[in-house]
Parts: C-alpha cells; structure tokens; sequence
C-alpha cells in the first residue's frame, strides 16, 4: 500500500473510531442519564452529602450560560443554597422562581428491590432511587425544560430563578426560611413561585395552592409513685391516659368528617400519636410493679390554613392537657402559620390570580389536566414565600403514577419524566412571558 492510500485508511479509521466515541458518549449524556447521576447523589438525612449536588447541578448550568450563585446562610457554609438566574427581556418585572429540595429522607436499602442510590432502571422504563419522586425530577426537568427553550430561541420577558435548597425535609429552618428573609431574596423580586407537588395515579396533575402547617405537641403527666399493687387517683399515667383519651376522640371526629366524604384528609386537623415514654427502667426492660411518677406522650399536629390556631392553641390548653390535671405541654410550631398581613398561607386558585389563569392554559397547551386543586395533606418550602405575600402552587407533573415518596421502593418511569420536561416547558415559557399581572 502505498504512503497515501495508508494515510487516508488512518485518516478515514480515526474518523469511524471517533464518530463512535461521539455516539457512545451522546448515549450517556441525556436527560435520563442525568436524571440518573443526580439519583445517585447520597443527599439523606441525617447526614446530606450538599457539596456533591451543587457541583453537579452547578455543571449541569454552565453548558446552559446560567447565571450561578452558591449562597450560604450558616457560619460553617455548610448547606449552600444554589441559585441559578435566566435573565428576562424586562428584568424590571418581578421574577419567576422554581424551588426544589437538595436533601432526601433516609432510606433502608434492605427493603428494597434495588439499592436506592444506584437509579437503576428496569426494562420497562422504572428508575428506583430515593427522590425519584420527592423531588430530584422536578431539579433536572426545570433545567432541561430551560435547555429545549434555549434551543428553539426562547427568550424569557420575565426573568426565572432556580433554586436549589438545603433541608426541606426538616423543616427548613436552614435552608428557605433563612433564604426568603434575606437581602439576596428580596432582591430577586420574586412574583410567583413554583414548588414541588405530588404523583397522581390517575391521569390529571394535581396542583397545591396551601400546605397543612406542622406542629409538635408533647404532653408530660407527674402523678405520685407507687406500687405497682396499689389503686389510687392522679398517676402519672392515668392522667396522660386521660389526656390521650380526649386527643383520640378529637381525632376520631376529624377522621369522621374524612370518612363520610365531607373533606379530604388535608382539609382537616390530623392528630397522630407518635410517642410514648414512661415506666422505671429495670435491667433490659421496666419494672412492672412499680408505679412510675412521670409519663409522656408526643404528637403530630397537621392544620389546614382554614383553621383558627388561636382556637387549637385554647383547646390543647384547656382540655388536652389542662394543669388541673397536673399536665404541662411543649407547643412547637414549625414555620409560619399566616402571612404578613395575618391572611392564611394560600394561593388563589381563580381568575383573581392571573398566575393561575396562565399556568392552568400552559397545561392545557402542553396536552394535560388539571385535577381540583388541593391543600397537600404534608409541608413544603412554600409556605416561606407565601408568608410573604408571594403566590405560589406545588407542582410535580407525575401521572399515572404510584405515590412513593418517604417509601421504599420510590420510582418514576421515564416516560413519565420525559413528558415532565415537555410540560415545564410550557408552563415556564407561558408564566415567564406574563406581562400585566396586579403587582
């Protein structure tokens, strides 16, 4: 073979080879594959790895030309907050934001089929991963929602903002909580927000305008000691077994008004036992003939915004654990409870809310509907903003899909998280293109 013709095999085989490379490698760089990578992420409580995620989310936003911030708000830096910025046409206007959570409950890898922080994904298109559903797709879908506008030109009139935020799932005392009091965000001017929302077995998305607030509720009863042999009034544990007593029929009412199809189980008061402590530890077990002077019992409280907390903070102190019955209680009430103009945590669901109107169209443009809005039944980040006066819904656009959050074997098909990336699209280009609204 002559020196040219050996030249053009090696040029024409290299060329194969690297075109091979290139398919290869586009193969592994998809929206599902990053979907996957994220998945992999180990960002469970009690220890979330943050560092990991904002790297790779922070990657993920330099081949999109995103504005990026790291933002930290506890003197050790350690649960950043990351917060991405596509630029609008009219950045006067105030803002839209999408919010999801870095963090993840923790999960048992024995109870499941497959190892939770592998994202494996089964010949049928399942992905099994703690967050699959609550909520790491909503973080990659915003960001590949913004990559297919990019691509067809897009050009937001209002600016949007994406968060990525620290310690939903306790609470978020640290994360969003300190992130909507400060100058960073009041500077985002920020008019509506996105959160995340729940799956649907059925074929319509669900949208949330208000959360149910959280509270804790521990009860301690001191009564006199005694053998174990003996009868006699105000123990220790008759009288927290009498205050459990009337919690129990108070819960069995609201539980009632659920069952008869009155309301759903968010548009009551939950009272859920999650606790009890008491009794004279005695070697491996408790001394059963003796009398213990002290018990205790805790609670799960769960209020819908259309409930007077005055009137629950009354009635606990009055017949759930009243000092004649030599009771005391601890009230811990985690985040805000009403606005700050004292009006409940929810967003209209109306046409007085022109953010509603435009998000309900972009769903009927993207091919979907929309179920009744709901109260979601637990507690998201969005209760900080809408403290603020701030509209906003949950919303993960998850149909015919089991609800898996908090259990195990969590899952999304991928089909279901590729038709979420078609809907953000349409609902972020729809709301980011709202001109007049009554701000």
């Amino acid at each position: 073979m002559s020196n040219h013709l050996l030249t053009l095999a090696i040029v024409l085989l290299l060329a194969a080879t690297g075109g091979a490379h290139s398919e290869q490698q586009h193969q592994h760089d998809t929206p599902i594959s990053r979907f996957q990578n994220y998945l992999r992420i180990n960002t469970a409580h009690p220890n979330p790895n943050y560092t990991a995620p904002v790297s790779f989310l922070t990657a993920i936003a330099q081949t999109l030309n995103l504005q990026i911030q790291t933002l930290h708000f506890m003197p050790s830096k350690s649960k950043p907050l990351l917060l991405l910025t596509w630029p609008g046409s009219r950045p006067s206007l105030p803002s839209l934001l999408l919010n999801s959570h870095l963090d993840s409950v923790p999960a048992e890898p024995h109870k499941w089929a497959h190892p939770p922080f592998s994202a494996h994904r089964t010949a049928d298109g399942r992905i099994f991963a703690r967050g699959a559903q609550d909520d790491k797709c909503i973080a990659i879908q915003y960001l590949e929602a913004i990559r297919n506008l990019k691509a067809a030109d897009f050009v937001p009139i209002r600016t949007v903002h994406l968060s990525f935020v620290p310690d939903e799932e306790i609470g978020g005392l640290d994360g969003v909580a300190k992130f909507a009091a400060s100058k960073e965000f009041r500077d985002l001017n920020v008019g509506f927000m996105l959160d995340e929302g729940q799956a649907n077995p059925g074929d319509e998305f669900r949208v949330f305008y208000a959360d149910r607030t959280p509270w804790s509720l521990i009860v301690k009863a001191k009564g006199a000691p005694g053998h174990g042999s003996r009868l006699y009034d105000n123990g220790a544990m008759e009288n927290l077994m009498k205050s459990v007593e009337v919690i129990t029929r108070f819960r069995a009412a609201q539980f009632d008004v659920v069952k008869a199809g009155k309301a759903a189980i968010s548009e009551v008061i939950s009272v859920n036992p999650v606790y009890l402590k008491s009794g004279i530890a005695s070697g491996d077990g408790f001394a059963m003939n003796m009398q213990p002077s002290e018990a205790e019992a805790g609670f799960d409280i769960r209020m819908p915004p259309t409930v007077d907390p005055e009137l629950v903070r009354k009635r606990i102190a009055e017949e759930w654990a009243p000092e004649a019955r030599n009771l005391t209680y601890q009230l811990i009430e985690k985040g805000p409870i009403r606005d700050y103009r004292g009006r409940p945590l929810a967003t209209p669901t109306d046409d007085s809310n022109p953010w509603w109107s435009v998000f309900k169209q972009a769903i009927a443009s993207a091919g979907g509907k929309l179920a009744k809005p709901e109260i979601l039944a637990s507690t998201t980040d969005a209760r900080y903003m809408r403290q603020q006066g701030i509209p906003a819904l949950g919303f993960s656009p998850m149909t015919n899909t089991p609800i898996l959050l908090h259990d195990h074997n969590e899952f999304l098909k991928d089909t279901v998280f590729l038709k979420g990336i078609k809907v953000y699209e349409s609902v972020i280009s729809a709301l980011s293109s709202l001109v007049e609204t009554s701000e």
